[in-house]
């Protein structure tokens, strides 16, 4: 086998051939610290293409044009008490800016990118195997597309077409597992399947359980948070809460980053109420797109989260329907929301409407008012759900003016606390506890380190901390590379 060392020079040759340049976490952060030179080469860079330089738009700054753009303050909206029904004030951070059009991008960074800069992956004789229900599988293959590196992704046959028609086109291997959304479990066996079959041919970048998915928002999603809230909050105003739905817990890691700036925050976890794993130990299957279920991810900080709230994806369906149907947007207009927002509300994929009824929510169970903050993600948007509007037009046919009032004022405005569980400490233990028949019994991870999760109240700080030391590997990788020096 390969020692380290051979191994990164194998990539450091494969980086000086395809003039490859790896940004760091704090230039993620903080696009300022980006070589000049960089920047005007981006000007002439469309936000998708596959290019190498794109990796330095992995940040949630990226000025929001298709092409060309530069850097600027953060991608958010903030969402009226006009369409939330709540006085709590609702900031919803925008993944469409991001290339491919989903921060995933961000989360598929972390995991592969360490194991480049510390040789425990050959881009020249091995490919990255991503494990995913959707964008982060998307994500992954872009960068390692940008980095050399090939790519098999693993994701169920159910998920949206559109997601399959990117993957072949970016060049990558797709493996369909049987199910949908909800069918993780499904996934690790074909992984499995594969790692009996090829073995050292593939290198596994689960996004459940590296901590570089949830290390990336941590460093980068928690901050460009904490930017907005600095900016637009009023005198006495709070940042009271942070929604975000489970997924692969990645997201859940700017939490980590807000405890420690604002100590009385309440961090929510939302679900499928279909398969409602966290709140009832459940199964199921559901139709929002972009979080996965039946499990508690490895890198989720169950000690770190205040409540659980389950959410019907059939109103998340609707809601889907009242925002992108020309008919809800005339019921929304004359309810008297800004028509330019309503002109926005194709920024939010089904994930994302999913995060803004969860936001709702806990304003409404906390009972929050205009001095409370919330913030939440938008993951993606509906041009990666355009086939999902398709089928349901086809499936309950043309969406009327009625049917946009029932959604507005029957399920939007009407959203309530049912489905909600605000955590003691042994409801915080039980979900925990969870990770111990996926994680130990089917995985390998060892008891040790679940105990240590828990009970060491250091282990999620050291986890946290690691991103201090890729940032030195990633500069000294660079300047191994040698191609950040014409821009000195």
């Amino acid at each position: 086998m390969k020692s380290n060392e051979q191994v990164l020079k194998n990539t450091i040759q494969r980086c000086r051939d395809n003039n490859m340049i790896i940004p760091t976490y704090r230039q993620m952060a903080n696009p300022d610290l980006i070589p000049d030179g960089i920047r005007q080469e981006l000007k002439n860079i469309g936000l998708w293409d596959l290019n190498p330089r794109n990796l330095f738009r992995i940040t949630w700054k990226n000025e929001p044009v298709a092409s060309g753009g530069s850097f600027g303050s953060v991608n958010y909206l903030e969402l009226p008490s006009e369409l939330t029904s709540v006085k709590a004030r609702i900031f919803i951070l925008l993944g469409k800016f991001f290339p491919t059009g989903a921060h995933k991008v961000g989360a598929t960074f972390g995991p592969l990118v360490e194991k480049l800069v510390s040789g425990r992956f050959d881009p020249t004789t091995q490919k990255a195997l991503w494990p995913s229900t959707g964008n982060y599988c998307r994500g992954g293959a872009y960068d390692a597309y940008l980095l050399g590196c090939p790519s098999i992704a693993v994701l169920p046959e159910e998920m949206s077409a559109e997601r399959f028609e990117w993957l072949h086109e970016v060049g990558s291997e797709v493996i369909k597992t049987p199910g949908g959304e909800s069918n993780v479990k499904e996934i690790y066996d074909k992984v499995k399947e594969l790692i009996a079959e090829r073995g050292d041919e593939i290198v596994v970048l689960n996004q459940f359980d590296e901590i570089g998915n949830a290390l990336w928002h941590y460093a980068v999603t928690g901050p460009a948070m904490q930017e907005v809230f600095e900016n637009e909050v009023d005198i006495g105003q709070r940042l009271s809460a942070l929604f975000l739905t489970q997924g692969s817990a990645g997201t859940l890691g700017c939490g980590d980053y807000l405890r420690e700036q604002y100590p009385l925050i309440k961090v929510g976890a939302g679900e499928a109420l279909q398969c409602p794993t966290l709140l009832y130990n459940g199964y199921g299957s559901h139709r929002i797109e972009g979080i996965g279920d039946k499990h508690v991810p490895w890198i989720h900080n169950m000690k770190n989260t205040d409540m659980v709230v389950a959410l019907d994806d059939e109103i998340t369906m609707r809601l889907m329907r009242l925002f992108n149907e020309p008919t809800g947007h005339e019921i929304l207009t004359d309810q008297g929301i800004d028509p330019n927002l309503v002109d926005k509300l194709h920024l939010f994929g089904i994930s994302s409407i999913a995060n803004i009824i969860g936001a709702i929510k806990m304003a409404r169970y906390y009972e929050m008012n205009g001095n409370d903050v919330i913030f939440t993600v938008a993951t993606d948007s509906m041009e990666m759900y355009q086939s999902r509007l398709i089928e349901t037009r086809e499936i309950h046919g043309e969406y009327s003016s009625f049917n946009a009032a029932v959604d507005f004022e029957g399920r939007l405005r009407e959203l309530n606390t049912d489905n909600m569980l605000e955590l003691s400490y042994y409801d915080r233990k039980r979900m925990h506890n969870l990770k111990y028949f996926t994680w130990v019994e089917q995985q390998g991870k060892t008891v040790e380190e679940l105990n240590a999760q828990w009970y060491d109240d250091d282990y999620w700080k050291r986890q946290y901390a690691l991103v201090d030391q890729w940032d030195a590997r990633i500069d000294e990788f660079n300047e191994r590379t040698g191609l950040l020096r014409k821009y000195r």
